[in-house]
């Protein structure tokens, strides 16, 4: 049978609290509703892809569609005031199929699984109806304002997820059902066929804790956690893959002569890329200096003949109180830290916008918080991050890629300089930094602050 995946994208974002609707906001370098395309299109058992959208986004979705080269995407469709809405325009637009298997899915659940979507499609070879759950974690109460009228057994309650999957005989005649029934109301589609279909088989799917719908603030930067775990969760380096992008590419790094820098311009010559070391101790380059920074990206481009990869990972760490440092070293810390990245970035752009690129930058762990003795690293550090964050919404439309890598404390000499002889089980290696820099490098994702841990 036919599997059509209808994706209902009318959601408005208002307990987002954002004038963007949820699905159609940027997370990882693509729009909510893209991830959740590309989801669904990587699934061969999966025919065509319908998405269900409010009249007035229709173009934008359009726009993400082809940004997407999705090439199962059938139609994009206006949809109602209500889901139920949604899903009979779906219903609507498959008319002229006398059955086949339909999976209904929020669009703002961009981490839904493969094996999720197909034990749906599979299940349906059995049952009329799928559903997808995960058990809860929480006790669930029932309540009549804020009067607790039961507390029901956690062990059988699930809490439920998307897609939900129909035979298309099965959810049209239930909806007929209800079409005929004056208080029809309904929140999800499994909920229609139980009632209107009684004893009709739910087949339940386990769903995932991964499976999260973007609905409050604090989804979107789960969100952004999720897909930085998917990409470089520990030990998931995968050097052929890597090799695969890095072959043959022309990859420039600031600030490296030693430490990270130096490992990751070792790591990437082993996987197959040019790379191209600049310093001030090694080049003469100075990356608070923007005339040297540009001269060096135009000399490696007019002998490369393109530049790839960026990565600056030039940096100055001094321990002092405040009151403590002169105005030049407050000043110095600055440029190189702040001004650095801001110069790498500006000379970087056209050749990035050239070849599509990638810029890494690095921050560091006080970022979230500053430390004692060294503030204006610290603050310098944060600077960095709303950089990286503002110029992935820049550039996007242009497909240049900027990311910002927070490893944790790692054995190099600028840290021994400042902290002496550490337990070195204690601290990660600038490879496990070099190796992180290069699947980020490798990956699609854009604006995302990436820490790297032991």
């Amino acid at each position: 049978m036919r599997v059509t995946a209808a994706i209902l994208a009318a959601g408005s974002g208002v307990r987002l609290g954002s004038d963007t609707p949820k699905q159609l906001l940027r997370v990882a370098g693509k729009s909510v509703l893209e991830h959740t395309i590309d989801a669904f299109e990587s699934i061969e058992e999966v025919d065509e892809i319908i998405i269900v959208t409010r009249g007035d986004l229709i173009p934008s979705v359009r726009a993400i569609v082809a940004a997407a080269k999705a090439t199962k995407v059938d139609r994009v469709l206006s949809g109602g005031v209500t889901r139920n809405d949604s899903t009979r325009a779906a219903l609507d637009a498959l008319a002229d199929q006398p059955d086949g298997k339909l999976l209904l899915h929020d669009a703002v659940r961009p981490f839904v699984d493969a094996r999720i979507i197909r034990e749906c499609i599979a299940a349906l070879d059995e049952v009329d109806a799928v559903d997808v759950a995960i058990p809860s974690a929480d006790t669930i109460i029932e309540v009549d304002n804020v009067r607790i009228q039961a507390i029901p057994e956690r062990g059988r309650l699930r809490r439920g997820q998307t897609p939900q999957g129909f035979r298309l005989p099965a959810l049209r005649k239930a909806y007929e059902a209800a079409a005929a029934d004056p208080s029809f109301a309904a929140t999800d589609d499994c909920g229609v066929v139980a009632h209107y279909l009684p004893g009709t088989e739910i087949r339940v799917v386990e769903g995932s804790e991964t499976n999260i719908k973007i609905t409050h603030p604090i989804d979107v930067y789960l969100a952004d956690k999720l897909f930085q775990l998917k990409m470089l969760e520990h030990g998931a380096f995968d050097a052929d893959e890597v090799a695969s992008r890095m072959q043959g590419r022309h990859l420039v790094v600031f600030g490296g002569s030693y430490g990270i820098g130096a490992e990751i311009g070792a790591l990437a010559e082993e996987l197959g890329a040019h790379c191209h070391l600049l310093s001030r101790s090694t080049t003469g380059t100075h990356v608070e200096d923007i005339g040297d920074v540009r001269a060096a990206l135009e000399k490696i481009h007019a002998d490369a003949g393109k530049i790839d990869y960026v990565v600056n990972t030039a940096g100055l760490l001094r321990i002092k109180a405040i009151s403590q440092q002169s105005d030049d070293e407050i000043e110095q810390i600055l440029r190189v830290n702040y001004l650095g990245a801001v110069n790498v970035a500006r000379a970087s752009f056209p050749y990035l916008t050239a070849s599509r690129g990638n810029l890494l930058c690095f921050t560091s762990s006080s970022f979230t918080r500053g430390r004692a003795h060294y503030s204006i690293y610290s603050s310098s550090k944060a600077a960095v991050v709303n950089l990286v964050q503002a110029l992935a919404d820049e550039w996007a439309d242009l497909g240049v890629r900027i990311n910002c890598l927070n490893p944790e404390r790692t054995l190099t000499p600028m840290r021994t300089s400042n902290f002496g002889n550490e337990d070195p089980e204690t601290l990660l290696t600038a490879r496990r930094v070099a190796e992180a820099s290069l699947q980020t490098l490798a990956s699609e994702v854009t604006g995302q602050v990436i820490d790297v841990r032991r």
